[in-house]
């Protein structure tokens, strides 16, 4: 489905703004790879591109790939920008950039949907999901792209059914420099945990695409390059547990006709370890990752969190659970809960290590808007508005303890002899349990081959010979080329060459102690 009735002609430029370095990016696993620089096609850019009139010319640039140029906003006619928290000053300087050659800016996307307020620069607001908002924008900028004499802020009402959604403009990305793929199923999520915003921002009822358009989108990837893992972004995969099932077969008939060249991972709640026929069907489909937002070991917390659903079954169980169907778990992990006592930094590292889960995500509680926590702390008179903090929480425990103890769980965590221990035991006990595939002509070509050589070249002499942790590296590189496991030295090796060098950054403050904080590192852009 593309927009339709607009005759006039535009020229849009598409610019996602670039990230600050974070632990969920894997930037420093990037110079291990055949030429990655960028983490994943953004689908909401992507979407907006491809729901463009069929006539109207569009440029994509990432910046995490490529700034964009001046011949770029001499080329376009306006300017669309979208992105996360974490982008914010990004986009305000993407907005500069543009209006000095006078060109309109919209933006739309997670942040300006739930604070508006952030964007105060920028000539269309677009706030809400793909529908009569995006079209009320296309059609005001084809009777006039100049700017408007103040901003204007348009709000989705009526939003396109997902069925309805085009592919995403795969075709515009430079999807070989990117380290995952990515692909969305459903938007929204039942769960009202106290800290997300996902129901806030697009509802507790997950609205879906047909299987089809997904096996569209999987097959449109694939012609574009991206060949290796594909992330489904869901805020929650088996969201709607009957949507699951009936995808799931069309996966595994879609891996078996491509020959299984395609690893698959997504977000799901951690009760999936209550559902062994999902999981059965995920181990055919070849996933190998889900990430749980397990949040917190302590189930006083995570029932004032209101995520009990996290203890439906107990938590080291659902990850051995998951496990066993050859499935790997990542986690969230949440520290500066109300909850929280002088001993919980010590809790959560046991947890770490009896869990065997090698990347955790560790993050100080940050207060979203449109969540639960934001109401709450506003009624209490604990959100604090201080850039210069890693949080806008007022915690119960005082603030310097909590960093303090946020630094340690990252340093002790990631002891690369510690994450080497966790990863060998996924090497054993959890990889070993994966669908065995069969060895495609595409797997044994020479372009494949070729790129597992420059990303072993790469490994041997960036960590075992210039790494400082190189002991502890080749004695679990030793152990999986004897076993002729290649691909699990190489997928382990890279990751944890990125968790130990943000890891050290985080431990001596170098690093923000969330994901959605607004304190970044880097030189302040100001808004106009």
């Amino acid at each position: 489905m593309r927009a339709e009735g607009i005759e006039t002609v535009r020229r849009i430029l598409c610019v996602f703004p670039r990230y600050t370095s974070s632990f969920g990016t894997f930037e420093h696993a990037y110079p291990l790879t055949d030429g990655v620089s960028a983490f994943m096609p953004p689908q909401g850019l992507l979407l907006i591109a491809a729901y463009l009139p069929e006539h109207w010319p569009v440029r994509f640039i990432d910046e995490n790939i490529r700034p964009a140029a001046r011949e770029d906003f001499e080329w376009a006619e306006a300017v669309f920008v979208s992105g996360m928290h974490i982008q914010r000053q990004q986009m305000n300087d993407i907005c500069r950039r543009a209006h000095a050659f006078d060109l309109p800016v919209a933006i739309g996307g997670p942040s300006v949907s739930a604070c508006p307020d952030y964007y105060p620069s920028f000539d269309y607001l677009h706030v809400g999901e793909l529908g009569d908002a995006t079209n009320e924008l296309l059609a005001r900028l084809a009777r006039d792209p100049s700017r408007p004499e103040r901003q204007v802020v348009l709000k989705t009402a009526d939003r396109i059914d997902m069925s309805e959604f085009p592919i995403p403009a795969y075709e515009l990305a430079e999807t070989r420099k990117y380290f995952l793929g990515s692909i969305q199923y459903s938007s929204g999520c039942p769960y009202q945990c106290e800290f997300c915003d996902i129901p806030g921002l697009y509802g507790r009822n997950p609205r879906l695409k047909t299987p089809q358009q997904i096996i569209a989108e999987l097959d449109k990837l694939r012609e574009c390059g991206m060949t290796d893992t594909v992330y489904f972004v869901d805020d929650n995969f088996i969201g709607n547990r009957k949507a699951a099932l009936d995808l799931l077969p069309h996966l595994v008939e879609w891996q078996k006709k491509t020959g299984y060249i395609t690893r698959l991972a997504c977000e799901a709640t951690l009760n999936i370890a209550k559902r062994p026929e999902i999981l059965e069907l995920m181990r055919e489909a070849f996933f190998v990752t889900v990430f749980c937002g397990i949040e917190t070991p302590d189930p006083d917390a995570l029932k004032a969190m209101h995520k009990d659903h996290n203890m439906m079954v107990p938590i080291l169980e659902g990850i051995r659970t998951i496990n066993s169907y050859g499935i790997e778990v990542v986690s969230g992990i949440i520290m500066g809960l109300d909850t929280d006592k002088p001993e919980t930094p010590d809790a959560l590292l046991a947890f770490v290590e009896e869990s065997r889960i090698p990347l955790l995500t560790i993050n100080l509680l940050q207060a979203l808007p449109k969540t639960p926590l934001w109401d709450r702390l506003e009624r209490e008179n604990r959100l604090i508005d201080d850039d210069s903090r890693d949080s806008n929480v007022d915690f119960l425990l005082p603030y310097e303890q909590v960093v303090s103890s946020w630094r340690r769980c990252m340093e002790v965590a990631y002891e690369p002899e510690k994450l080497f221990a966790r990863y060998q035991h996924q090497c054993d006990y959890t990889y070993a349990n994966r669908l065995k595939v069969p060895v495609s002509p595409e797997m044994k070509s020479w372009a494949n081959i070729r790129r597992g050589l420059i990303m072993l070249r790469n490994l041997f002499w960036k960590v075992g010979v210039l790494g400082d942790y190189r002991k502890v590296f080749w004695k679990f590189a030793l152990g999986r080329l004897r076993r002729g496991d290649f691909e699990g030295l190489i997928g382990s090796a890279m990751i944890a060459h990125h968790l130990i060098k943000f890891a050290r950054a985080a431990s001596v403050g170098q690093q923000n102690a969330s994901n959605y904080s607004i304190r970044l590192r880097e030189a302040s852009v100001p808004a106009e």
